[in-house]
């Protein structure tokens, strides 16, 4: 299946993409990663309260930059959010690409380490920290936050 630019006749290709939502803060990308009905959207509606923004829902696309993984959204979802029980809705989002910090792993229901050592993994050839966390929790929004903040050797107070 084939795009095409209505400026001009040529095709463009589909941008090759991940099952996952990102969003930015503070010029840092959130990728969170999880089945079908993990919450990755339901946590992505409390983090856009929590400071974030939002790049990508469902597919995102992840690409090498500059040796940095960069996350932005493909055209045809910028700016597009599912919110189970009300459909997709339009949201303000940022245009990438931006460099993804960090990768959410969501775990509905745990388990979870209590003390996890540190873990990473691959995005585009480029390693990238790595938390796991149920977005159910309350605390889930702020959790991400304060993963980010640690993620970029920021602090320890997440704010």
């Amino acid at each position: 299946m084939m795009l095409t630019d209505p400026s001009d006749d040529t095709p463009a290709p589909l941008l090759p993409t991940l099952h996952g939502t990102a969003l930015e803060r503070a010029g840092q990308a959130v990728l969170l990663r999880g089945p079908s009905g993990s919450g990755k959207s339901d946590l992505a509606l409390r983090l856009l309260a929590h400071g974030f923004h939002l790049i990508a829902d469902d597919r995102v696309v992840v690409a090498e930059h500059a040796g940095h993984a960069v996350a932005s959204a493909p055209p045809a979802l910028s700016g597009l959010l599912e919110v189970r029980g009300l459909g997709i809705v339009s949201v303000t989002a940022v245009a990438g690409p931006i460099p993804v910090a960090l990768v959410v792993d969501l775990v509905p229901g745990g388990p979870l380490e209590r003390l996890p050592d540190p873990a990473s993994t691959a995005l585009a050839g480029v390693s990238v920290p790595l938390v796991r966390l149920d977005p159910m929790e309350t605390s889930a929004p702020l959790k991400v936050a304060l993963a980010l903040t640690l993620a970029r050797g920021d602090s320890r107070s997440g704010h």
